[in-house]
């Protein structure tokens, strides 16, 4: 599954490096007709980023998110962007988000996102997790919008919510984000291997079709693609038939 991905901040479609609002880059002040087209060109998914709220969830963008869940429906459409209390994921499902991407909060507050997991079940949430891969192979999670490592392994926070019935990981290799370099397939071929039970979803790196190709055959259930489409390095459609013939 190819699932198109648009950051927003105030309305705006950005791209950030590596989670460094610095370098915003931006993409236009409209994201609903972009969302349509890749729908018109065959995605069936899309991934939503509220940076605004990340930064500060009283400024959370859910008038805007609200607009386009309503403009896409009834696309599969997951949102994440800083959520940090079972009332953030509570207004996103009722806005008609399909699933609720959490990041930090797994790793900061697991007694709090264990509650969110017994209470909207594990098939509304999505565990974003994005590693800094160590010259020892160690895959630590970064939390706080990337700018901070914590101490727990990739391997650790997986096992932890497998227990409360996790079904879907986001998981980024934050040296690849907005690189067009290609993908870490090793990475998601081994978390495929290790957890067959869990759907993965790959994101950055991704900068040309044979990147889908290669991502294809790691295993991986769904593939994010953000700045590549934004560039026009290739179309969804494009994207889509690379992936079914891989």
């Amino acid at each position: 599954m190819i699932i198109p991905a648009l950051d927003l901040i105030d309305g705006n479609v950005v791209r950030l490096h590596q989670g460094d609002y610095g370098t915003k880059r931006s993409y236009g002040d409209d994201p609903l007709p972009r969302l349509k087209m890749y729908l018109r060109q065959g995605a069936t998914g899309l991934h939503l980023v509220d940076l605004t709220g990340a930064r500060d969830p009283a400024s959370r963008q859910i008038k805007l998110l609200t607009r386009l869940l309503a403009g896409v429906a009834p696309a599969l459409v997951q949102i994440g962007g800083g959520i940090r209390s079972a009332a953030e994921v509570k207004a996103m499902l009722e806005a008609g988000a399909t699933r609720v991407v959490v990041g930090s909060a797994a790793v900061q507050q697991p007694q709090e996102v264990q509650r969110w997991f017994e209470r909207f079940g594990p098939d509304a949430l999505v565990l974003a997790l994005d590693v800094r891969i160590g010259i020892d192979g160690e895959r630590r999670v970064a939390i706080n919008g990337w700018q901070q490592n914590s101490i727990a392994t990739l391997e650790q926070v997986i096992s932890q919510y497998r227990k409360l019935g996790l079904k879907h990981v986001l998981c980024t290799d934050i040296s690849r984000d907005g690189t067009f370099t290609g993908s870490n397939v090793s990475l998601y071929r081994a978390l495929c291997d290790d957890w067959p039970d869990i759907t993965f979803q790959s994101s950055g790196g991704i900068g040309s079709l044979l990147d889908i190709i290669r991502l294809r055959q790691s295993g991986v259930h769904s593939i994010i693609v953000g700045r590549a489409l934004l560039e026009n390095k290739f179309t969804v459609a494009e994207a889509l038939a690379c992936y079914q013939n891989a």
